[in-house]
This record gives C-alpha cells, sequence and structure tokens, in this order.
C-alpha cells in the first residue's frame, strides 16, 4: 500500500480505543514510496498535513504550496517512543521560494506533541499531538545554514535547492546527540553538518513530521516553498503503528427509512485519480458482495449509496471498498461498519445527541467512550460540527475549490473524533452556521450576502449566505445527503439545495427542519432605529416586544406546509414523533444587564457550585429562534399538534424547557443539549423575586419566565457552567457533554438524560447535570388546556390506532395521535364548533370517519375494524 515497504490495513475499528499491533526497531523502517501514486490534492493515509489544501502529489514528490508559516506534514504510522534509542530520518529536498532569511526553515519536526498548554493536558493522543503538536525544529535555513533548535551551523551552504537533509540521533549521558547533515542527493557527498549533544530526551519522544516553516509577515502565500522526496525513518526508538492512517476511506454516514437506504461515505481528495471506484459491498454467506458503485465527487469527496427494499429486519454488515489504479498497481482499501436492524419492534428507542463541536477536546476519545456505554441506537449531530478556527489557521474563503479542501480538513477532523459513534448506526447531521463559516445566519431563502462589505457582521446582518453557492452544496452534500429524500427538493436562491425531511426510524418520526435557511435577516425589516448587529439591538431604548407583527420568516411557508403535513401522517408503523433543528424556539441566555453583544461571553467568570449570579437579564439574541416571535408561535402550533417533543443544538447552554404560546406550557417540551467543546458558555440567570415560584425542588431560575422577546417558558433544566474542579478547565467548567433521549413506546414516554462529556455512565449512573434526567408524557408535548371533551372512542379490531381530530370550521387539523390501547377521550379547545374524528391505520389504508361531532355528545363512538 502507499508506504511501500509497510503494510497498512484498514480495519474495522481502527483508530484509538482498539487495539493495535505496535512494531519496534529497525525492522519496520518507513519509506515513502510517493512515486507510485499520480498527481492528486493528498499526500496518502499514513500522513496528515497542516493545512490539507498545503499539500499535493506532483511528479511523486509532495509540493508544499504554500510560502507560509508552520505548515506540517506529519507521519502518522511511526512515532518516536518515550524510551531510551536511537533513530534516524532523512528527505531529500527541492528549495523553491529562494530565500536568505535565517527565519525561514526548511527541515523535520521532532518529537512533536500537544501537552504543554493547559488545554491540552488530558488528552494525549496521536491525532492531537498531529494537529497541535510542536516540537524540535531541525534542518536548513533560508541563509544556508542547518539548525537544531536554538543551534546553527557556522558554514553556510551556498545553493541549497536540492539537499538531502539526514538526522541521526543516540542517547549520550543522559542527554541526546542529534547530527544533522545536508548532502549531496546525487553522489551523497556530505556538504556541511551539525551536532548538538544537549538535546533533552523528551524533546525526541513523539510525532515526526516534515516542516515549511516561513514568518507571517514574509510569507507569499501563492508560492510553493519546498518539494520534498523519500522519507525515511528508521531506528529501535521508532515505534511502528499500522492502525494509525486516515482515509482514503474516512467515514461513512447512513439512514434507514422505509426500506430506503442512504449512506454517504466520506474520502480524501483521490477524485482525479482516473479510474478510481467506490463500492457498497455487503457481506452474505461469508463473501462479499457488490450493490451499488459510485465515484468521488469533486468537491465534497464523497461517494452516494441509495438502495430500496432494503431488508431492515437483521444487523447487515458492510464495508466500503475504494478501488485506485497507481502508477505501479491498483490498490484497494476498506472500511467496514454495520448496518443495524431497524428496531420498530422493540419497545424503547434510545438517541443520541450531540452539537458545537470545537476543537478543545480533539479527539474527544472520552465522548466516544462514555457514549459507547450507553449503547444507542441512533445518533444526531445538531450543528456546528466544525468552527473556524477548528485545528488552526483560521479559514480560506477562496478560490472554492481551495476553500473545500480548507473545510475538509476541519470535517476530516470531526469524522477522526467521531466515526466510532455512527459506524455501526444510523446518524443524521444538521449543518448550522459555523459549519458554513458564519458566526450567525440569517438564511433569506438563500440570497447573496454582501461580501464586498466584508465577511464580518456588515455582510452578514444583511442576510443570506457569504460563501459561494456552490461551496455551500459541498458542505450540505458532505454533511446531509445521506437523510431521506427532502420534503420538496425545490432549490432556493442561488441554487443553494434543500435537505429539510422526515425520516422514520425504529418507530419514531422525526421532522428535520432548517430553521437558519428560510428565516429573515432582522436588520432587513425592524426600524433602522433598532441599530442591529449582528442580531442584537443596540438601541436601549427599542422595545421588540412591540413588533409582534413584523413581517419576518422563520421557517418560512414551505416548511410550515412540511410540518403540516408532518403531523397528521403517522404511517411506517410510527408510534411516536420529534422534531430536530439547528436551535430551539426561544432564547434560555441572559447577560449582565446592559449589554448589547454578546461577545462578552467567553469572558464572564464561571461560577461556583450553589451560587446564584446576580445582575443579569434576559437577551433578546436574534440568532435564536424567540425571533421572529410570531414565526416562532406559528412553528410552534403545528409542531403541538404531532404531540412532538423538539430536540436542538446551537446554544451552547443544555435545557430543557417547555414552550409556551398563549400562556405558560401549553405547547411541547424542547431539549437543548450540552455542547461538546463549548467556545461560547452562555448562561441563564434569570432576576427573581419574592413572587417567582421555581418548580418544586428545583432552583430560583426554574419555573415559569418570558425571554427577551415576550415569549412564554417554563425552565425545567439548566445546565450552566460551574466550576468543576476538574482541568483542563476550559472544557470541563463550561458545562460540555452530550444527550441521550430514550422514546419508550410502550409507555408513550421519553427519557431526556444530560450528561457531562467526562462522566462515566456506567461507574457513575447518577452522574447527569443537574435536574435529569426528565420524563415526560407523550401527551405532555400538547400542553394547551382543554375546553372539553369529544365523546370516548372505543376502538375494535384494530390495536393502537391512529387518531385525527379536525375542526371542522376551520378545516385545520387539531392534533394526530397514535394511540396506546383501544380507547382515546379527545380533548377540543373549542366547544362552539364540531370536529371531524377520523380512526384507521395509514399503513393498511384503513379508516373510519365520524363527522359533526361535539363536546355535547354523550353517547361513546364505537369503531369497528
Amino acid at each position: 500500500m502507499f508506504l511501500g515497504t509497510v503494510s497498512l490495513p484498514f480495519l474495522k475499528k481502527s483508530g484509538v480505543g482498539s487495539e493495535q499491533k505496535v512494531i519496534t526497531g529497525n525492522e519496520e523502517p518507513m519509506r515513502s514510496d510517493w512515486a507510485q501514486w499520480p498527481d492528486m490534492e493528498w499526500v496518502g493515509p499514513g500522513f496528515w498535513g497542516n493545512r490539507l489544501q498545503d499539500w499535493q502529489l506532483r511528479d511523486g514528490r509532495v509540493r508544499c504550496s504554500v510560502t507560509a508559516p508552520q505548515r506540517t506534514l506529519y507521519c502518522l504510522t511511526h512515532k518516536l517512543e518515550d524510551r531510551e534509542g536511537g533513530f534516524e530520518t532523512s528527505v531529500t529536498i527541492e528549495w523553491l521560494a529562494r530565500s536568505s532569511s535565517p527565519e525561514d526553515q526548511i527541515g523535520f519536526l521532532i518529537g512533536a506533541r500537544a501537552g504543554d498548554d493547559p488545554v491540552d493536558v488530558s488528552f494525549e493522543d496521536y491525532r492531537r499531538d498531529t494537529i497541535f503538536g510542536e516540537g524540535l525544529k531541525t534542518g536548513i535555513q533560508g541563509d544556508g545554514r542547518l539548525f537544531i533548535g536554538a543551534h546553527s551551523s557556522e558554514e553556510s551552504i551556498d545553493n541549497i535547492k536540492f539537499i538531502r537533509l539526514s538526522i541521526t540521533a543516540e542517547p549520550i549521558g543522559g542527554n541526546y546527540r542529534l547530527n544533522i547533515s545536508a548532502s549531496d542527493p546525487k553522489n551523497g557527498s556530505v556538504l556541511t553538518e551539525l551536532e548538538a549533544n544537549d538535546i533533552a530526551p523528551e524533546s525526541v519522544a513523539g510525532n515526526l513530521a516534515l516542516l515549511s516553516h516561513f514568518p507571517a509577515e514574509k510569507s507569499q502565500t501563492e508560492a510553493s516553498s519546498v518539494h520534498f522526496s523519500n522519507w525515511q525513518i528508521s531506528g529501535n526508538k521508532v515505534g511502528f503503528h499500522p492502525g494509525q492512517t486516515f482515509g482514503p476511506i474516512c467515514f461513512s454516514q447512513y439512514t434507514l427509512d422505509r426500506g430506503i437506504l442512504k449512506m454517504t461515505t466520506q474520502l480524501a481528495p483521490v477524485e482525479s485519480i482516473n479510474g478510481h471506484t467506490v463500492a457498497l459491498q455487503v457481506r452474505k454467506n461469508g463473501r462479499w458482495e457488490t450493490l451499488q458503485e459510485d465515484t468521488v465527487d469533486p468537491l465534497s469527496r464523497t461517494a452516494h449509496f441509495r438502495l430500496e427494499n432494503w431488508n431492515e429486519k437483521r444487523d447487515m454488515p458492510y464495508r466500503i471498498t475504494l478501488t485506485l489504479p497507481l502508477n505501479k498497481e491498483s490498490k484497494e482499501y476498506y472500511y467496514e461498519g454495520t448496518i443495524a436492524a431497524n428496531p420498530v419492534s422493540s419497545d424503547q428507542l434510545k438517541m443520541a445527541v450531540f452539537s458545537c463541536n470545537s476543537h478543545y477536546g480533539f479527539p474527544n476519545q472520552e465522548v466516544v467512550d462514555n457514549v459507547g456505554k450507553h449503547d444507542p441506537d441512533m445518533a444526531v449531530f445538531l450543528g456546528d460540527q466544525l468552527y473556524e478556527s477548528h485545528g488552526g489557521f483560521g479559514v480560506q474563503r477562496s478560490p472554492v475549490e481551495k476553500a473545500a479542501l480548507d473545510w475538509l480538513r476541519k470535517w476530516y477532523m470531526f469524522g477522526w473524533s467521531y466515526r466510532e459513534v455512527f459506524r455501526h448506526i444510523p446518524s443524521a447531521f444538521i449543518p448550522d452556521d459555523h459549519d458554513v463559516y458564519h458566526g450567525n445566519i440569517w438564511g433569506e431563502a438563500g440570497a447573496d450576502a454582501p461580501v464586498e462589505k466584508g465577511w464580518g457582521y456588515d455582510s452578514q446582518d444583511e442576510g443570506g449566505y457569504k460563501m459561494p453557492p456552490e461551496w455551500v452544496n459541498m458542505v450540505q452534500r458532505a454533511q446531509t445527503s445521506n437523510l431521506p429524500d427532502p420534503y420538496d427538493p425545490t432549490p432556493i436562491g442561488q441554487d443553494i439545495s434543500v435537505y429539510y425531511t422526515d425520516w422514520t426510524y425504529g418507530g419514531v418520526s422525526f421532522a428535520i427542519i432548517e430553521d437558519r435557511k428560510f428565516k429573515t435577516a432582522p436588520k432587513n425589516v425592524l426600524p433602522e432605529e433598532a441599530n442591529v448587529v449582528n442580531g442584537f439591538i443596540q438601541n436601549r431604548e427599542f422595545d421588540i416586544k412591540k413588533y409582534y407583527d413584523i413581517d419576518a420568516e422563520l421557517l418560512g411557508k414551505r416548511q410550515l406546509n412540511f410540518l403540516d403535513d408532518w403531523a397528521s401522517d403517522w404511517s411506517n408503523q410510527t408510534q411516536m414523533k420529534a422534531v430536530l433543528s439547528q436551535t430551539n424556539f426561544c432564547t434560555v441566555a441572559t447577560l449582565p444587564e446592559g449589554s448589547i453583544l454578546d461577545r462578552i461571553v467567553p469572558e464572564l467568570p464561571i461560577p461556583g457550585r450553589g451560587t446564584y449570579v446576580e445582575g443579569d437579564a434576559p437577551t433578546t439574541d436574534m440568532d435564536s429562534n424567540g425571533w421572529p416571535q410570531k414565526g416562532r408561535d406559528m412553528a410552534l402550533k403545528k409542531i403541538r399538534k404531532a404531540f412532538a417533543l423538539h430536540i436542538a443544538g446551537d446554544q451552547h447552554l443544555a435545557s430543557t424547557v417547555q414552550y409556551g404560546v398563549d400562556e405558560h406550557g401549553d405547547a411541547g417540551f424542547a431539549f437543548a443539549g450540552p455542547a461538546l467543546n463549548n467556545i461560547w458558555p452562555r448562561r441563564w440567570w434569570p432576576p427573581v423575586d419574592a413572587d417567582h415560584k421555581p418548580l418544586p425542588g428545583r432552583p430560583q431560575n426554574t419555573g415559569d419566565f418570558e425571554d427577551g422577546f415576550g415569549n412564554k417558558m417554563t425552565i425545567h433544566a439548566v445546565g450552566n457552567p460551574v466550576q468543576t474542579n476538574r482541568e483542563p478547565s476550559l472544557i470541563y467548567d463550561r458545562a460540555t457533554g452530550y444527550g441521550m433521549i430514550t422514546f419508550d413506546k410502550k409507555e408513550r414516554v421519553m427519557t431526556i438524560e444530560c450528561w457531562p462529556r467526562y462522566v462515566d455512565p456506567d461507574s457513575n449512573p447518577e452522574g447527569q447535570f443537574d435536574g435529569w434526567p426528565i420524563v415526560i408524557s407523550q401527551e405532555d408535548n400538547y400542553g394547551r388546556k382543554a375546553t372539553g371533551h369529544l365523546p370516548d372512542i372505543q376502538i375494535q379490531g384494530l390495536p393502537s390506532p391512529v387518531v385525527q381530530v379536525y375542526n371542522e370550521a376551520s378545516g385545520e387539523l387539531e392534533y394526530a395521535i397514535r394511540i396506546s390501547g383501544n380507547r382515546f377521550k379527545p380533548r377540543i379547545f373549542d366547544n362552539q364548533v364540531t370536529y371531524r374524528i377520523r380512526v384507521g391505520d395509514p399503513d393498511q389504508d384503513r379508516w373510519r370517519e365520524f363527522e359533526g361531532i361535539n363536546s355535547s355528545d354523550e353517547h361513546p363512538i364505537v369503531c369497528t375494524f
């Protein structure tokens, strides 16, 4: 395979968390065999480039295509172990960006580790070292002098364009002696060398990388800096870790819905290799059988599979096979997983809930390990799977091809962390604002944000998308193309695709909505006097509560129509329902009173346990779905018709609330999960007076409140940031974690769990955030008080039927529900009108209808099938 003499099998459970054979000593050297690969925008499965777009293969050599600071290319499979021993490493360089500065450096990064910063101390892992490692720099400077850390040679080389750099290291007197030499790559004659005898042992333990470093003030980012070729690593200090590869098959995610399997496989940039194929295979009768083939999409680097009439009744092992015709021979790579049996017959369905994944906790192994102990049936990632800062270097916004590679590096980091969560279970992803390089986004149905005003608030507040539409579609293709087919696939403005849909799995139907895409930018509809900046009103005298009837969209008419249809549709054996979205429909957040922007959030002090923070007030952050209020209420009225739980991400503050439209508690419950890694630790410390009544036995910040927009909400639990006395505090004090929701289809209850990321649920089953678990019944999700009831419905010959109740005056659906048992007494909310009732089974298309029913009817309705 890629490393020539080293075989790198892609194992089913590869990576950290599974046992890997570690081979040490000279018998397993690393020798790059780049010449067997054609030109491509990637360097192979045994390597990781920082940044991805800066390292390519050209004519059998690795090119660093920018002249910029801190560019590194890591070897993943070989590292310097933390033990005594010697090693050698060498590489041939062609210096492309001629320089005379001693600050410009080409060579090696030795013993790279990410552990010096207090943020990093708890996450020792080769993946983290690869992204954030710092180590001993050694190589050749722009002035032709060799260097080892702070040591540099007196002699310089006049012509440094073509040389071979070689390093040898051996222990001596408690330290290490390092020798670096520069030689003529044609005849091997040594041009100059440098030796250092005072290298500490910890400086030569860790990862190894090639280095191209040109300080930022002198960088010429469009000029290639160096070609590397023939990199070798050997020695008895070198450990070989064959499972530590990434790509060319990175990960796969899938859904199973109504007998249709949809799978998206994320690949490395191998699309330019002529004749490549990607195949979905399943194991039958001891053999792998190919079901479908695809090629790699040239921008998203994904392959897609869609199969109908899937047998949902049993687990099915699958593998993705990538065939790459290389220069010398064709190679095959594999990625294995399981397409799980649809648990429709099980009494319970368990869902893992994630959002807001910054790189602070990368590679997040504790999350993966602890989530696995819950044994979830499915996983949902509800936005901000990555941030602009992910992995360092900021963002590259143009040209589109480079911007795509920039995004893919961050997306690969996400998959490198979490692919074991969704390798064997179905999963759904919803991109949010940071996934498309926005701080906040008001999509305006696909408008083009005016980036000529810059990439900050000025363009963002105008609404629409700042990045090009083909780039936005690339993000959505990578994250959402495994979802069930869209309800209405008609693109929005700029031909940007949509993905809102419903997904029925395990007897639970999930409406997946896009609550940013159609949303109106507040600056475009509020009076100029409001002075909106980043969704916050700067005029302290402006009363947003007076603008309830403003002409502003939240979900848009298309998605409201979708929710109408979804609320009435209980086909495919649906027993319960939930809505998945990017953010919740209220603003559970406070800031120090008088604050007009939330940029202060990361600097706010974290209180100790038991402290109630005084002086805060609810915010009016129009990035939340508390605004526009009227659009929020319209959405909630439709969602409650399905008795659906709302599950969301985005807020960086875990909460369980019950919504109110006309009065507190008249709509459904919502769970906003905690952030996986919290860059924006919001909090909820509302002012309370003597008349406030918290929920029984709960803190003062629970109970009935109004958010800054006047929306009614009943707070049941909030996971505020709090001092944990754990390190790194940047992660643990910011209330990071994940959610776990169990739908009990037999008892018709939903159990909401909220877990800190560091808690082992096996050894500490009581270790959830304060206030959880919370158990709600299905009917709690329509909390509106009834004004009366229709006659008792008694069903014979059809177990657990669907009941739909329509208001005959308006013609609208009041609600629909699949009942448990054979009796149901419908609630009504207007005693002056009559109702139409439908009872039946949508999967069999068997229905009974009863018209003209009102609350004065005394006789039960007997419905026989």
